[in-house]
Formats: C-alpha cells, structure tokens, sequence
C-alpha cells in the first residue's frame, strides 16, 4: 500500500540519524526581585531556655511586654531545642543584641519589676532571620536558624516550580519567541546587530509590533527594545522614529478596547494614562526579545508600562537579572513580571557576547 501524501514510512530505527533532533526544551524561569533571591541576613539576639515550662505562658507574656520586637514580627518567641542525648527543652526570644553583643546576666536584660525571670536560665546569644523570608527556599534557611512564619506567594512558587504556565500558554510564549528570532535573523541579515522583539497583548494573542536592532552612527538608541515601544507608539498615533527603511519593524494599529479582557475591570485614564480608550502606549502587554534588554531599554519599558518580559539569552550587562533587577526596583513607580530562558537555546547564538 502507497502511504498517505504528506507522511513517511517508516522501517524500524534504520533511518533514525536522519530525522531532525527534537528542538531543545527550554524554561520560563522567573527573575525575581533582590530580596526575592538574596540570602538570608541574620542579625543577633538573646535567648534563654525555659527551665520551668510551666511558666512559659506567664514569662513569654512579659518578657513581649518589655521587648515588643516590632521590627521582627516574622519571628517567634518561643522554639523547641533538642541537644544530642538531652531531652527537648523551649527556648525564649528575649531581644535584639546591640551594636557590641557579648555575654549578659538576665537582670541586665530584663527589668526585675517588670519580668519575674524565675524559671529562666542564662541567656545566649543567637542568630535569628532580619527579615521575613518571600520564598520557600528562604524560608528553609531561615527557620534552621528560629522559628519563622511564613507567607508563601503562590504565584511566584508555581513559577519557581515550572508549573505557572499552561501548555497552551507555552506553545504562544514559543511562537511568540519564534518571530523575534525571526526578527534578529532579519536584521543579521542586514548587518543588523542580531536581536530581535515583539510586543503582544496577551488579552487577544494579537502581535502588536515586531521590531528588531536598528541602531547606527545616526541612531545609537534605537535597540530592538526601544524601535518596539516605538512601534506600539506609532500604533497608537504617537512614535518618534521613521522605520519604514527597516521593511521587518512593523506595528498593528490599535483599537479602542472599552475593557481589558481577562482583567474584570476597564482602565481608568487616570491610573493608566489612557487617552481616548486607549492604553498608555504597552500598559498591559508583553514583550518577548531574544537578548536580555539593558538600563537603558529596561527603564523605557518602566515608562512604558509593560506588564511582563520574557527573554531567551542573558547579557553580561543586563538590567534584568544579569547586572541589575530594575524591573522589580521599589522605589520605581512601576514594576513589571521577568522571565528568562525563553528558547535560550536558539536566541544565545544569534548575537554571542564578544
């Protein structure tokens, strides 16, 4: 029998080095804010084991009183300790070690009329967290050190895990990706610097700009960052560049969207800067570039308003994860979503670091 057209036949494994090798997997790793990713700092303070623990109760009540322990809330004030071949004992938090820590007696740090400190030994110093962890992996350090509370965002463990996107969002963050590989093809082709980028609205999938590296003698700023905010910019009427020389850097006009699908709500001209229902140049939407974007390109899309940014290679000099995490800075009145890795595999050769 004839096979079908448009399939193969196959005889076993004789033709296996022949088929072409399955593209490379890759991950959407979120890139998360300093604080996110640093370590766990410790400061010192003082502890004091429990010797009567039918008194626990009575001195944790005063001894929280005298040494509230505003700044720490993370922190608990009482934990269980175990030493090898003793039976498990509790341990107090009494308070933050000064500036020169060393050994004190109880009286020094607890007031005989405020704390009866019957049924408490001799304090120690101790390492305790500074501050709350913000994810697991923190808080797995942190409470080897003194019990802490911890409030774990979701969000940002499913990202951590590879579980925060579906497959159907993979298979339009890959196609998404694609055209900007596309892009810095292009561009190589031209004697372009190879990166390439795309802004879509992720409410409609719709691709709004694809642009890609444009820069000469006569336009140092235009990097595929910047010609795509342009590019969405022009959609919208505004724009400052003319980039009809480069026939690949081409924008979707916009429409004028009465709400934001997926977000429940329609955008308010004075939180988003709307004009005439439409929003203020990438509120809202994503950019997919295929080389991690410098300060300058990082900061644009701060102006901007973009909503989330996945990249395939890093940059010795990026701004979003590599040399600087700008984009989650808090003192910047707006923060965005980073991933990288995005078909790493395919963007890292288009434009390799010299």
């Amino acid at each position: 029998m004839e096979p079908a057209p448009g399939t193969a036949e196959h005889h076993g494994d004789e033709n296996a080095g022949s088929r072409e090798p399955e593209p490379s997997p890759w991950h959407a790793t979120p890139v998360l804010s300093e604080q996110q990713c640093g370590d766990v700092e410790l400061v010192l303070a003082y502890a004091a084991p429990v010797l009567d623990k039918s008194q626990t109760s009575r001195l944790l009540k005063e001894v929280s009183a005298v040494h509230p322990l505003p700044t720490l809330p993370h922190l608990k004030r009482v934990r269980s300790s175990q030493a090898t071949g003793r039976p498990p004992t509790l341990e107090l938090l009494l308070c933050l070690a000064g500036p020169a820590p060393g050994p004190c007696a109880l009286a020094e740090l607890l007031p005989q009329l405020a704390v009866d400190s019957h049924g408490l030994g001799k304090p120690s110093l101790v390492p305790v967290p500074a501050r709350p962890p913000l994810t697991r992996a923190q808080f797995e350090v942190a409470r080897a050190h003194w019990p802490t509370t911890f409030h774990e965002d979701k969000q940002v463990a499913r990202a951590l895990a590879g579980r925060l996107f579906s497959a159907e969002e993979r298979a339009a963050m890959q196609r998404h990706m694609e055209r900007a590989v596309q892009a810095a093809q292009r561009a190589a082709a031209r004697g372009l610097r190879a990166v390439g980028a795309v802004v879509v609205d992720p409410a409609t999938d719709c691709v709004l700009a694809t642009g890609h590296d444009c820069r000469g003698p006569a336009s140092p700023l235009l990097h595929a960052t910047m010609v795509c905010v342009d590019l969405v910019a022009q959609g919208q009427g505004r724009g400052a560049y003319d980039l009809r020389p480069h026939p690949a850097c081409s924008f979707a006009p916009a429409t004028t969207p009465l709400a934001r699908p997926g977000t429940g709500r329609k955008l308010e001209r004075e939180e988003d800067g709307e004009e005439d229902g439409i929003p203020y140049v990438c509120t809202g939407y994503d950019l997919y570039v295929t080389r991690e974007p410098c300060a300058m390109c990082a900061m644009a899309l701060t102006h901007a308003r973009i909503r989330r940014v996945f990249y395939g290679a890093p940059s010795p000099d990026g701004a979003l994860g590599s040399r600087l995490r700008l984009h989650a800075q808090p003192d910047l009145n707006h923060r965005f979503q980073v991933f990288r890795g995005v078909l790493e595999a395919q963007c890292c050769p288009l434009d390799p670091d010299t």
